[in-house]
């Protein structure tokens, strides 16, 4: 008999998925600030809300869906000023958010493998990963260099998978956007959502929202299989 999800008996994870910007590490002030540059740069009218539509996806294509306010000109191009915007600030790496080195170092320990699925290029999460000594917890990293589409498309949360070898049930994603839930869910993932760059009820496709990883602890249950 073919139970509904949540009727299914839990089972611990077999793997976790986390986002970088805004999950991992408390740097979207940073990639906000530089966007705001850019939207001042073309006297383009901006407000929060705008400026949090990008977060969790690609540049790109955010990009593209605003034509209206940048007519004529290229998102690639448009995205890769945000990125000079960026550099040109000269941050210092962002920190990790609490509880986020604890919980990865964890879910290691408990021989679970560990994925980053990021809207970043893999330029920029790499050297980020290196900053706080985290690239060597993960066993795949997947950025937007990896995907065809971004989210919230599923995509880059199933390559995770595949490169894991830990079916999509079974794994954790762990998101601060509601691009990033909506992938996570149109994978068929179980979803804990970061209250750091939205407002819980933005979130509230997930199936858990915490204020920070700290409140997380590992193993999580997930669905058993039907």
């Amino acid at each position: 008999m073919h139970l509904p999800a949540d009727a299914r008996p839990a089972q611990a994870a077999g793997a976790a998925i986390f986002d970088l910007d805004g999950t991992i590490l408390d740097s979207e002030p940073g990639v906000q600030e530089a966007l705001r540059m850019l939207f001042d740069s073309y006297a383009v009218p901006h407000d929060d809300t705008l400026l949090r539509s990008f977060v969790g996806r690609r540049g790109p294509e955010v990009f593209a869906e605003l034509d209206h306010l940048f007519p004529g000109e290229d998102p690639h191009q448009l995205s890769a000023e945000v990125s000079r915007h960026f550099v040109a600030l000269g941050l210092p790496p962002a920190e990790p958010f609490p509880g986020a080195v604890t919980l990865l170092r964890r879910i290691r320990q408990h021989g679970e493998p560990l994925a980053l699925v990021t809207s970043g290029r893999r330029r920029y999460a790499v050297p980020r990963l290196e900053q706080v000594g985290l690239l060597e917890a993960f066993s795949a990293i997947v950025t937007a260099d990896d995907v065809t589409v971004g989210k919230p498309d599923p995509e880059g949360c199933l390559l995770a998978s595949r490169e894991l070898g830990v079916p999509p049930a079974r794994c954790v994603v762990f998101e601060d956007s509601p691009a990033g839930v909506a992938a996570a869910k149109s994978a068929g993932m179980h979803c804990v959502a970061v209250a750091t760059t939205h407002e819980p009820a933005q979130l509230a496709a997930a199936d858990r929202v915490v204020a920070d990883l700290a409140e997380v602890d590992w193993p999580v249950r997930v669905p058993g299989a039907a």
